[in-house]
Formats: structure tokens, sequence, C-alpha cells
């Protein structure tokens, strides 16, 4: 697959950050790079026409992953951010080795993140089903350290509450802790948000979980791991940069776009829409 090279003609610096998910739930990890890069350009792009990627093949995962990221490489992007953590599980690798600018998804971060944190050495990971079936959020925190124990929870109803704004109900309180309460008696005290949506009910899941837990925001953490890239790299842009977000999604936007943006406080203008690209493969 031929991946565009950076243009010519405009300095790295001043080039925006790419991020892109399977739909909308990824505004989390933009909200997050606002606060800790405010100058920063970014251009993101939710793959709305083929949401979600948690039911797609490792294989269709990854040419999904490959075409959206042409498409963000056709902005000039400086760096990417896979704002998704199935594509993240099963598309980075892939990714790494193919494109030609700076790549961070969100398992690592929040990964490294949870094994700092936690205290007694046993961290709950809360996702999809897709997600806890894969299982990267297990492997990335044994490869950090091999003698923690992690107990894995899907919560599958949470996103579809999260989309109809429902994020202070009495029902998704009692959802919250139908699907926690395990974790909670399994005696953990970190808990990994391994969905980009979930940091949108982060309020009621430490409500739940109370003080003891400490809640890791894997979209928070990706941000702070960009950060460190772009001072790495001498990317970041200049003080004087206006930090303008794009945002563009593959098909019509649907109720969770306004719900996104009320409880993350983004001022988010005109939403492009963009067909996908299909790349030619070598």
């Amino acid at each position: 697959m031929n991946l565009a090279a950076p243009k010519l003609g405009v300095s790295a610096r001043d080039r925006p950050i790419g991020v892109f998910d399977s739909g909308i739930g990824g505004l989390t990890v933009v909200s997050a790079l606002r606060r800790l890069l405010p100058n920063e350009p970014i251009f993101y792009l939710g793959d709305t026409a083929r949401v979600p990627y948690g039911g797609k093949s490792a294989a269709t995962v990854e040419r999904y992953s490959l075409e959206i990221t042409a498409m963000l490489l056709a902005e000039n992007c400086k760096t990417i951010v896979v704002a998704c953590n199935t594509a993240s599980a099963l598309a980075l690798p892939r990714l790494e080795s193919t494109i030609p600018v700076p790549i961070t998804g969100v398992i690592w971060p929040g990964a490294r993140a949870a094994v700092a944190a936690t205290r007694n050495g046993h961290i709950g990971v809360i996702g999809t089903r897709a997600t806890i079936k894969s299982g990267p959020y297990e492997r990335a925190i044994r490869a950090l350290d091999p003698a923690l124990r992690v107990s894995a929870r899907a919560c599958p109803l949470f996103v579809p509450l999260i989309e109809e704004g429902w994020l202070e109900s009495e029902i998704t309180d009692r959802v919250i802790r139908q699907y926690l309460t395990p974790l909670v008696e399994a005696g953990v005290d970190t808990v990994v948000l391994g969905c980009t949506h979930y940091p949108l009910l982060r309020e009621a899941i430490a409500r739940f979980l109370g003080d003891t837990v400490t809640l890791v925001d894997s979209a928070q953490n990706c941000a702070a791991t960009v950060r460190q890239l772009l001072e790495k790299k001498n990317l970041r842009a200049g003080a004087e940069a206006a930090g303008q977000l794009s945002v563009a999604l593959t098909d019509s936007p649907d109720a969770f776009l306004e719900v996104a943006k009320q409880a993350l406080g983004l001022e988010i203008g005109t939403v492009q829409l963009r067909e996908v690209i299909h790349p030619a493969h070598n």
C-alpha cells in the first residue's frame, strides 16, 4: 500500500496531529490533547461509515486502519494517534512499519500508567467485548511487569448508554454496579478505562469505585505520550499557533456528536464528510 509522504514547503511543526477512531468516541483523546497541547492543530477522522471495528476480523481492522491513515497523511499530518482500542490492538504493528510519520496508540500509554499506579499489584481492565477478548492490555501490562495480576471485564452496555447521553442516570449507575462489582470483590486497586468512550462515564464510575481505586484514563495518558513524542522529535507547534480543530467523518454524524461536544466542551465547527480512500496495493 502506497502511503503519502509529507508535503514539501510546510514546516513539520506547523502540520496537524492526525487522530482517528472507528467512530466519535476518540474525541475523548482529542479533548485530552486540547488540554495538554492547546496550540496544536488537530485533524480528527472518524470512520463512522464502518463503525464499530470491534466485530471485524483482524485483517479487516488492519485494512480499514491503513485506509484511514492514508487519508490523514493526505492532510499532511506530522504524527498520527490511533484513538481506537481495537485498531491499536490489531493494526498498530502494521501501521508502525508502514507509515512515514510517528504513530501512537492508546493501549501502551494506559498500560504503563496502570503499572505505575497500582499499589497492591492487581489491575482491572474494562472495555468492549472485542478489546477484552483480544487481551491487549493484559499482554502489555504483563510485558511491563509479569508479577502483576490483571482482571478484565467486558462492559458492552456502556457505549450505547454513553451514545444515548445517559451519563448521569440511575439506569447507568445500576449497569456500572452490575459490571464492576466483580472487580471490586476481586480486590483490584486500579481500573483501566479501556475504551475511548469510557472517559465520558468517568465521574459515575469513580463514584461507584470510591477513593481507594485509581482510574486510569487511556485517553489522557495517550495525550501525554503524544506530547512527549512531539517534544522528543522537535515537532511542537509554536506558542503563536492557533490550535485549530478540524473534524471529518466518513458518514453523516448522529446524535452522539452533540453528546460528545457538550460533555467534552469541544468547539467543533462544520463537520466535513470524506469518502474512504482505497489506496493502491503493491
